[in-house]
């Protein structure tokens, strides 16, 4: 079965995105990217004035990238995280990528917390481990362990986690990628690890290869909205990723699009499908419900991934716009 994790890129490229606007401010639609902006799967974060953004490690090379920004236009990168592989993979994951996938950062109760995947192209033996900090910029990393794993028995793959607070102050961890689709599982507030039943919250049953990944939940104004991945990344101009969103008053779903279409039936409302040059943009990450990062692959550059930023809007029925 096809899931993602194709080849990433080739080397790391300085190049400058052209975008419709200068500087990101709260009237812009899209950030004026410069510097290295070549990043897969991005998460992105702000401690003090500093941005931050983490990605899918180099092809052959261990790590998470870390790329830093002071001004969230101009992009460098910084030492990865998991310059050698933790000895414990291997115990859940023995054939697993050199490189890490699929980070997501979020601030919670005092830290920094990094869940992040380790896998093998087109396997369900897959695990989510964690790694946190109370500073990104001291680059002191704690192991956390293992959150969550899958095997060949499960029907649903273990990467792509997400952290999302309830509206309660509690913690919950999406995740998934193709088969049975996307699930959520409560976390523990003080270790971070699962406790309860895994919830399935969005799937797409109706397609040749079940192709849904990626989700991202945030909370605003009552509602709960899940955004997830359709179809395919990883090849260059080729992908047909694009980003789908649906809403909820409970985390745990149901999660219906704009046409009240449940997104366990293949519901999603299409926020994002690319243009000529920005191919296949997908695995998405909001952040204060006010900026959207993702992926994309550039036409103009040999279909390079890119990071694209967005300010998040939201129309007059409570859905989120570009």
């Amino acid at each position: 079965m096809v899931s993602k994790w194709k080849v990433l890129r080739r080397s790391l490229l300085l190049s400058s995105l052209f975008l419709f606007f200068i500087i990101p401010t709260a009237s812009a639609q899209f950030w004026d990217l410069s510097g290295d902006t070549m990043l897969h799967d991005p998460s992105i974060t702000k401690e003090g004035n500093t941005w931050w953004a983490f990605g899918t490690g180099e092809v052959k090379k261990n790590g998470i990238r870390v790329m830093v920004s002071n001004n969230g236009s101009y992009w460098s990168p910084t030492p990865v995280i998991f310059p050698s592989p933790l000895s414990w993979w291997k115990n859940y994951v023995p054939t697993h990528e050199t490189n890490q996938w699929a980070p997501d950062i979020q601030y919670y109760n005092g830290r920094y917390w990094l869940f992040y995947s380790v896998s093998s192209f087109g396997s369900k033996n897959s695990l989510i481990g964690l790694t946190s900090t109370t500073s990104i910029q001291s680059g002191n990393w704690r192991d956390d362990g293992l959150v969550i794993r899958s095997t060949t028995n499960n029907n649903f793959n273990a990467i792509d986690g997400d952290l999302v607070i309830d509206a309660s102050g509690e913690p919950w961890l999406s995740f998934g990628s193709f088969w049975s689709g996307i699930k959520l599982v409560k976390l523990d507030k003080y270790t971070m690890k699962p406790t309860g039943n895994i919830h399935s919250i969005a799937a797409r049953p109706n397609h040749p290869e079940h192709a849904i990944e990626a989700p991202n939940i945030t909370y605003r104004n009552g509602y709960y909205y899940l955004f997830v991945s359709f179809d395919h990344c990883c090849q260059g101009v080729n992908s047909d990723y694009k980003i789908a969103v649906g809403r909820s008053r409970q985390v745990t779903g149901p999660y219906y699009d704009r046409n009240g279409v449940n997104m366990l039936r293949g519901g999603g409302t299409i926020l994002d499908a690319g243009n000529e040059r920005w191919r296949g943009p997908g695995h998405q990450d909001v952040y204060n419900n006010n900026v959207i990062v993702r992926h994309a692959y550039d036409a103009e550059n040999n279909g390079v991934p890119r990071l694209l930023i967005n300010d998040l809007y939201w129309d007059s029925a409570g859905w989120p716009t570009y």
